[in-house]
Order: C-alpha cells, then sequence, then structure tokens
C-alpha cells in the first residue's frame, strides 16, 4: 500500500501469469477432480441404500441389511458409478469434481463430447487401471496427456478456468475500508461499504 498525506490507495496487482485456460490438464489436477468424483458416488450410492433401506422397512416391516459382499450391492455401485461419469460427461464434459479443479473432458478438436463419446469414454476409463494403471502413463509422458481411456473414446482433457488468474484477481481486490467522513459526529459508522 502506498501512503499520500492520509489517502490509503491499493497496491497494484502483481503480474498476472500465463494462462492455463485450453491447456491440457495435469495428473494432480485430475486425480484430485476423480478423488472427489469417487466420495460423490460413493454418498450418492449410500443415500440410495438408505432411501432402498427405509422404504422397504416401512413397506415390509423388516430391515434390509446391506453389506460390501453383496453381488446386488457391487453392480449397483458400478451402474450409478457408470451412469454418473456417463452423464455429466455427456451434459458439459465437467463432473462436479471436474469443475471444482477446472477440467474439462472435449474431443481431440476442442468440441463438446457427445452422449456416445462419454459412453465410450466411461466403458475404457476401466481399462486404464488394468496392469498396475501403466494406462495412465500418458497423462505424465504424453505432449496431449491422454490416458488409455482418452485415446479409446478420442478425447483430451483441459483446464477450463484459469485458477491462477481468479486467485489473482480475487487477491487485488482492495482490502481496505474507507475513512470515516470528518464532518460526521464521532461515534458513527463509516459510509457504507
Amino acid at each position: 500500500m502506498t501512503v499520500r498525506t492520509g489517502t490509503t490507495t491499493p497496491a497494484p496487482p502483481p503480474a498476472a501469469q500465463e494462462s492455463l485456460q485450453g491447456h491440457y490438464a495435469g495428473f494432480a489436477s485430475r486425480f484430485l477432480a476423480f478423488a472427489t468424483d469417487v466420495v460423490v458416488v460413493t454418498a450418492g450410492f449410500l443415500l440410495i441404500l438408505a432411501a432402498v433401506n427405509f422404504v422397504a422397512s416401512f413397506v415390509t416391516g423388516k430391515s434390509v441389511n446391506f453389506s460390501r459382499n453383496d453381488v446386488w450391492v457391487i453392480i449397483g455401485y458400478v451402474v450409478w458409478a457408470f451412469i454418473y461419469f456417463a452423464h455429466w460427461w455427456g451434459l458439459n464434459g465437467k463432473t462436479p469434481g471436474g469443475g471444482l479443479f477446472g477440467v474439462q473432458v472435449l474431443t481431440e478438436d476442442g468440441r463438446d463430447v457427445s452422449g456416445r463419446r462419454a459412453i465410450g469414454r466411461t466403458l475404457a476409463f476401466p481399462l486404464s487401471f488394468l496392469i498396475l494403471c501403466l494406462g495412465f502413463l500418458g497423462i505424465l509422458l504424453g505432449d496431449r496427456r491422454r490416458a488409455l481411456h482418452d485415446v479409446i473414446a478420442g478425447t483430451v482433457v483441459v483446464y477450463s478456468w484459469d485458477a491462477r488468474a481468479a486467485r489473482l484477481r480475487y487477491l487485488s481486490q482492495p482490502r481496505y475500508s474507507a475513512p470515516a467522513d470528518p464532518a460526521a459526529p464521532p461515534g458513527s459508522p463509516g459510509p457504507p461499504s
């Protein structure tokens, strides 16, 4: 802050660094987005199980006990996860985790992902986990940072918002209160913000 004879002015904002908008997303951003989506998928599935248990106990008077070893629970979870990812990738290319961490799935030529391509990407996604997760190696080593399921589906993952620029805009906002009006009576509040 620069101080001049009783006036206060905010410091100029720091120089903005290169924007990440449209660049291929890195491993850390993609992993954090995926981890967030796993939490959301699991929480949603547990709510569904609780609702099924409530309805079953209301209708039959008996509680339903679910276990991780039940085949139907595993199949239900896989189907729920498939619907979740295919829906969000087909809708706007962003899952809730992807939106939070600023990553979006697009086609190789930069267009929005169609429903068919989103389903194909969702079906190919487990293939990246096979053989010690080697399908994700392309994110670390490839020039376009594509995992195996991206190559199969013809998609790329890019940054869809620039977190660095957003942070700089937030930090550059003035954080001071205006001086009180000298003509106002003592103890009165300053001008409205």
